[in-house]
């Protein structure tokens, strides 16, 4: 049986893989594209990921690293969003390579250190500012997994490619008649329930 460390980290490693598997056979425009009003897009959405990874398991428990964060390169507004979205002078290879040296890194600090190991969050309210490693590894894993399931819905909307794609996938294996119909008696359901 494998130790709280490793479950802990493997969780996080899933979502990753979740995120990137969402920008399987996308091209630079699809990948990048906004999709909601606040601009989502799926490339943007692993960048965030990275950064916050490269910040939590580099700053947090004195780790440097030589990758520079989206907000701290010279020029740029800390509150422009850039960690969002690949900028016009990155391409989709660029923000890739340098999400997995993010990653790489995070790896490195969650080897090298045991799971009480304690970091600060600087920019957490100084109450709660002190940390472990696993409750980092736990928030990171969390708040991945609530940005691959926006990755789910937005490439779901896209090309309807939905779930795992691998082994695990829950979802059924309905044929596209089967699926409409299954909307069909949603939207019935739900229509059902209107009050004006």
């Amino acid at each position: 049986m494998a130790d709280l460390k490793t479950v802990l980290h493997d969780m996080l490693k899933t979502q990753r893989a979740a995120l990137l598997l969402k920008l399987d056979g996308l091209d630079e425009y699809e990948a990048r594209r906004p999709r909601t009003p606040t601009g989502t897009n799926l490339l943007g959405l692993l960048k965030h990921s990275a950064a916050c990874e490269l910040g939590y398991f580099g700053e947090t428990f004195g780790r440097s690293s030589e990758l520079v964060l989206p907000w701290e390169v010279e020029g740029v507004d800390p509150d422009d969003n850039e960690d969002m979205f690949a900028t016009e002078g990155e391409s989709m290879a660029d923000v890739l390579a340098w999400c997995q040296a993010c990653f790489d890194h995070a790896d490195a600090t969650i080897e090298a250190l045991p799971l009480d190991a304690e970091g600060r969050v600087a920019w957490w309210p100084e109450e709660r500012s002190t940390v472990t490693l696993g409750q980092i590894i736990a928030h990171m894993a969390l708040d991945e997994a609530r940005h691959a399931g926006h990755a789910d819905i937005l490439r779901e909307q896209l090309d309807g490619s939905v779930g795992l794609r691998s082994e695990g996938n829950n979802l059924p294996g309905w044929d596209e008649q089967r699926w409409a119909d299954y909307v069909a008696r949603l939207t019935r359901i739900a229509e059902a329930t209107r009050t004006s």
